[in-house]
Protein backbone atom coordinates (compact mmCIF):
# COMPACT_ATOMS: atom_id res chain seq x y z
CA UNK A 1 0.00 0.00 0.00
CA UNK A 2 2.52 2.20 1.16
CA UNK A 3 4.59 1.70 -2.25
CA UNK A 4 0.99 2.70 -4.41
CA UNK A 5 1.02 5.37 -2.61
CA UNK A 6 3.99 6.85 -3.36
CA UNK A 7 3.58 5.78 -6.98
CA UNK A 8 0.26 7.70 -7.22
CA UNK A 9 2.12 10.84 -5.57
CA UNK A 10 4.70 10.58 -7.79
CA UNK A 11 2.70 10.60 -10.93
CA UNK A 12 0.37 13.63 -9.00
CA UNK A 13 3.65 15.71 -8.52
CA UNK A 14 4.61 15.02 -12.56
CA UNK A 15 1.58 15.94 -13.36
CA UNK A 16 1.73 19.24 -11.68
CA UNK A 17 4.56 20.57 -13.04
CA UNK A 18 3.11 19.83 -16.16
CA UNK A 19 0.13 21.72 -15.93
CA UNK A 20 1.72 24.71 -14.49
CA UNK A 21 4.73 24.83 -16.58
CA UNK A 22 3.36 27.42 -18.86
CA UNK A 23 2.49 30.04 -16.05
CA UNK A 24 5.71 29.17 -14.65
CA UNK A 25 7.76 29.99 -17.81
CA UNK A 26 5.70 32.92 -18.27
CA UNK A 27 6.74 34.15 -15.03
CA UNK A 28 10.57 34.13 -15.95
CA UNK A 29 9.74 37.87 -17.75
CA UNK A 30 9.98 39.20 -14.10
CA UNK A 31 13.43 38.77 -13.67
CA UNK A 32 14.20 42.43 -14.84
CA UNK A 33 11.74 43.96 -12.26
CA UNK A 34 14.13 41.51 -9.59
CA UNK A 35 16.74 43.76 -11.12
CA UNK A 36 15.33 46.91 -10.33
CA UNK A 37 14.58 45.43 -6.69
CA UNK A 38 18.13 45.21 -6.47
CA UNK A 39 18.83 48.64 -6.87
CA UNK A 40 15.82 49.37 -4.46
CA UNK A 41 16.82 46.49 -1.95
CA UNK A 42 20.44 48.29 -1.57
CA UNK A 43 19.39 49.71 1.99
CA UNK A 44 18.82 46.17 3.23
CA UNK A 45 21.57 44.59 1.59
CA UNK A 46 23.96 46.97 2.99
CA UNK A 47 23.56 45.26 6.57
CA UNK A 48 23.97 41.52 4.99
CA UNK A 49 27.10 40.26 6.95
CA UNK A 50 29.98 40.82 5.85
CA UNK A 51 32.65 38.40 4.79
CA UNK A 52 36.60 37.52 6.26
CA UNK A 53 38.03 38.09 2.11
CA UNK A 54 38.42 34.93 1.21
CA UNK A 55 37.83 33.95 -2.57
CA UNK A 56 34.54 33.21 -4.06
CA UNK A 57 34.49 31.52 -7.75
CA UNK A 58 31.00 32.77 -9.43
CA UNK A 59 29.95 30.25 -12.59
CA UNK A 60 27.66 31.41 -14.42
CA UNK A 61 24.11 29.87 -16.05
CA UNK A 62 23.16 27.56 -19.40
CA UNK A 63 24.09 30.39 -21.90
CA UNK A 64 25.70 32.53 -19.90
CA UNK A 65 28.44 34.32 -19.10
CA UNK A 66 30.58 36.30 -16.99
CA UNK A 67 28.40 39.45 -17.93
CA UNK A 68 24.87 37.90 -16.04
CA UNK A 69 27.32 37.47 -12.79
CA UNK A 70 28.34 41.08 -12.64
CA UNK A 71 26.04 42.49 -10.21
CA UNK A 72 26.12 38.71 -7.98
CA UNK A 73 30.17 39.53 -8.09
CA UNK A 74 29.86 42.84 -7.41
CA UNK A 75 27.95 42.71 -4.51
CA UNK A 76 29.60 40.03 -2.50
CA UNK A 77 32.78 42.30 -3.92
CA UNK A 78 31.16 44.29 -1.98
CA UNK A 79 31.20 42.42 1.33
CA UNK A 80 34.61 42.11 1.18
CA UNK A 81 35.37 38.71 -0.93
CA UNK A 82 37.90 38.20 -3.28
CA UNK A 83 35.65 37.37 -6.17
CA UNK A 84 36.33 36.00 -9.31
CA UNK A 85 34.58 34.67 -12.54
CA UNK A 86 35.14 32.38 -14.53
CA UNK A 87 36.18 33.53 -17.92
CA UNK A 88 35.27 30.90 -20.53
CA UNK A 89 33.10 33.04 -22.38
CA UNK A 90 29.26 31.93 -22.33
CA UNK A 91 28.88 28.80 -20.84
CA UNK A 92 27.62 26.35 -23.59
CA UNK A 93 28.26 23.16 -21.41
CA UNK A 94 30.86 20.71 -20.00
CA UNK A 95 32.65 20.85 -23.42
CA UNK A 96 35.81 19.12 -23.98
CA UNK A 97 38.48 21.56 -21.94
CA UNK A 98 35.86 23.46 -19.80
CA UNK A 99 36.17 21.48 -16.66
CA UNK A 100 39.35 21.27 -16.75
CA UNK A 101 40.04 25.04 -17.14
CA UNK A 102 37.30 25.41 -13.81
CA UNK A 103 39.56 22.69 -12.06
CA UNK A 104 42.63 24.88 -12.72
CA UNK A 105 41.09 27.97 -11.79
CA UNK A 106 40.08 26.57 -8.72
CA UNK A 107 43.62 25.82 -8.50
CA UNK A 108 44.92 28.61 -8.77
CA UNK A 109 42.93 30.61 -6.32
CA UNK A 110 43.32 28.30 -3.77
CA UNK A 111 46.73 27.93 -3.88
CA UNK A 112 47.57 32.05 -4.40
CA UNK A 113 45.01 32.94 -1.92
CA UNK A 114 46.08 29.82 0.68
CA UNK A 115 42.67 28.87 1.39
CA UNK A 116 39.68 27.22 0.26
CA UNK A 117 37.49 28.77 -2.35
CA UNK A 118 33.76 28.91 -1.77
CA UNK A 119 31.89 28.28 -4.83
CA UNK A 120 28.74 29.65 -6.43
CA UNK A 121 27.09 27.96 -9.25
CA UNK A 122 24.13 29.66 -11.01
CA UNK A 123 21.77 26.69 -12.21
CA UNK A 124 24.07 24.77 -14.70
CA UNK A 125 27.22 26.05 -12.90
CA UNK A 126 26.10 24.79 -9.64
CA UNK A 127 26.19 21.20 -11.48
CA UNK A 128 30.12 22.21 -12.05
CA UNK A 129 30.40 23.99 -8.35
CA UNK A 130 29.26 20.33 -7.00
CA UNK A 131 31.46 18.42 -9.70
CA UNK A 132 34.71 20.36 -8.13
CA UNK A 133 33.87 19.96 -4.47
CA UNK A 134 34.13 16.08 -5.17
CA UNK A 135 37.17 16.26 -7.31
CA UNK A 136 39.10 18.29 -5.32
CA UNK A 137 37.65 19.27 -1.54
CA UNK A 138 40.14 20.40 0.18
CA UNK A 139 40.06 23.31 -2.09
CA UNK A 140 37.22 23.98 -1.41
CA UNK A 141 35.56 25.64 1.27
CA UNK A 142 31.46 25.75 0.70
CA UNK A 143 28.97 24.87 -2.10
CA UNK A 144 26.08 27.23 -3.20
CA UNK A 145 24.11 26.25 -5.81
CA UNK A 146 20.92 28.38 -7.37
CA UNK A 147 18.19 26.87 -9.00
CA UNK A 148 20.83 24.03 -10.09
CA UNK A 149 19.36 20.48 -11.28
CA UNK A 150 20.39 18.10 -9.21
CA UNK A 151 18.11 15.41 -9.18
CA UNK A 152 15.27 14.38 -11.40
CA UNK A 153 15.10 13.49 -14.85
CA UNK A 154 16.36 13.32 -17.09
CA UNK A 155 19.46 13.30 -15.39
CA UNK A 156 22.53 16.09 -16.64
CA UNK A 157 24.56 13.13 -17.52
CA UNK A 158 21.92 11.91 -20.17
CA UNK A 159 20.99 14.86 -21.73
CA UNK A 160 25.07 15.34 -22.52
CA UNK A 161 25.53 12.12 -24.27
CA UNK A 162 22.40 12.73 -26.01
CA UNK A 163 24.43 15.93 -27.49
CA UNK A 164 27.13 14.13 -27.92
CA UNK A 165 25.47 11.79 -30.21
CA UNK A 166 23.36 14.29 -32.20
CA UNK A 167 26.84 17.09 -32.36
CA UNK A 168 29.23 14.38 -32.49
CA UNK A 169 31.28 17.06 -29.69
CA UNK A 170 32.46 15.90 -26.83
CA UNK A 171 30.33 17.26 -23.80
CA UNK A 172 30.53 15.80 -20.28
CA UNK A 173 31.80 15.73 -16.32
CA UNK A 174 35.31 13.53 -16.05
CA UNK A 175 34.41 9.64 -15.35
CA UNK A 176 32.65 9.08 -11.72
CA UNK A 177 31.52 13.11 -11.50
CA UNK A 178 29.01 12.95 -13.44
CA UNK A 179 26.36 11.52 -10.58
CA UNK A 180 26.05 14.97 -8.34
CA UNK A 181 23.31 13.92 -6.53
CA UNK A 182 24.47 12.82 -3.69
CA UNK A 183 25.99 14.67 -0.50
CA UNK A 184 29.62 16.41 -0.95
CA UNK A 185 32.43 16.32 1.16
CA UNK A 186 31.84 20.26 2.12
CA UNK A 187 28.86 22.70 3.73
CA UNK A 188 26.70 22.70 0.66
CA UNK A 189 23.14 25.14 0.49
CA UNK A 190 20.64 24.84 -2.32
CA UNK A 191 18.69 28.30 -3.43
CA UNK A 192 15.82 27.55 -5.08
CA UNK A 193 12.67 28.74 -6.32
CA UNK A 194 9.16 27.29 -6.04
CA UNK A 195 8.03 29.42 -9.03
CA UNK A 196 11.07 28.54 -11.31
CA UNK A 197 9.87 28.65 -14.75
CA UNK A 198 12.61 26.96 -16.07
CA UNK A 199 13.87 24.33 -13.51
CA UNK A 200 11.20 22.20 -11.59
CA UNK A 201 11.98 23.34 -7.70
CA UNK A 202 11.51 19.96 -7.08
CA UNK A 203 14.81 18.72 -8.93
CA UNK A 204 16.72 21.53 -6.64
CA UNK A 205 16.12 19.90 -3.48
CA UNK A 206 18.90 18.18 -1.51
CA UNK A 207 18.78 15.76 1.68
CA UNK A 208 19.11 18.31 4.27
CA UNK A 209 22.02 16.69 6.97
CA UNK A 210 24.47 17.85 9.11
CA UNK A 211 26.54 19.96 5.99
CA UNK A 212 23.48 20.07 3.69
CA UNK A 213 20.68 22.72 3.76
CA UNK A 214 18.08 24.14 1.12
CA UNK A 215 16.92 27.50 1.39
CA UNK A 216 13.17 28.97 -0.43
CA UNK A 217 13.45 32.51 -2.60
CA UNK A 218 10.74 34.21 -4.63
CA UNK A 219 12.51 34.30 -7.20
CA UNK A 220 12.44 33.56 -11.63
CA UNK A 221 15.28 31.30 -12.41
CA UNK A 222 16.75 34.10 -14.42
CA UNK A 223 16.65 36.68 -11.91
CA UNK A 224 17.97 33.68 -8.78
CA UNK A 225 21.19 35.98 -9.56
CA UNK A 226 20.04 39.46 -9.00
CA UNK A 227 17.45 38.64 -6.79
CA UNK A 228 17.82 40.20 -3.38
CA UNK A 229 16.55 37.84 -1.05
CA UNK A 230 18.95 35.49 -2.77
CA UNK A 231 22.10 37.79 -2.60
CA UNK A 232 21.26 38.17 1.38
CA UNK A 233 20.95 34.72 1.73
CA UNK A 234 24.79 34.15 -0.02
CA UNK A 235 26.18 36.58 1.74
CA UNK A 236 25.12 34.91 5.34
CA UNK A 237 26.00 31.36 4.11
CA UNK A 238 29.73 33.02 2.73
CA UNK A 239 30.09 34.79 5.98
CA UNK A 240 30.30 32.23 8.46
CA UNK A 241 33.93 30.74 9.92
CA UNK A 242 35.47 28.31 7.69
CA UNK A 243 35.10 25.32 10.44
CA UNK A 244 31.92 25.94 12.13
CA UNK A 245 29.05 26.21 9.40
CA UNK A 246 25.59 26.08 11.39
CA UNK A 247 21.91 25.70 9.12
CA UNK A 248 20.43 29.20 7.79
CA UNK A 249 18.66 31.34 10.68
CA UNK A 250 14.97 31.80 10.70
CA UNK A 251 14.30 34.08 12.82
CA UNK A 252 12.27 37.07 13.18
CA UNK A 253 11.69 38.79 10.16
CA UNK A 254 13.76 35.52 7.97
CA UNK A 255 10.73 33.70 9.09
CA UNK A 256 8.48 35.54 6.64
CA UNK A 257 10.90 36.24 4.00
CA UNK A 258 12.10 32.50 3.98
CA UNK A 259 9.88 30.36 4.19
CA UNK A 260 11.10 26.63 5.81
Amino acid sequence: MAHSFDSNNHVAEKLLQQLTAPIRLALEARAPWELGANVAAQPLLATAPKGDGHPVLVLPLMFGSDLNTLPLRGFLAGRGYAVSAWGQGVNLGPRAGVFDACRRRLTELADGYGRPVSLVGWSLGGLYARALSLALPGAVRQVLTLGTPISGEPRAADLWRGYERFTGDAMGLPPGLDDLHGPLPVPTTSLYSRSDGIVPWQHSVIPSGPLAENIVVESSHLGLGVNPLTLYAIADRLAQPADAWQPFSRDGLRAWLYPQ
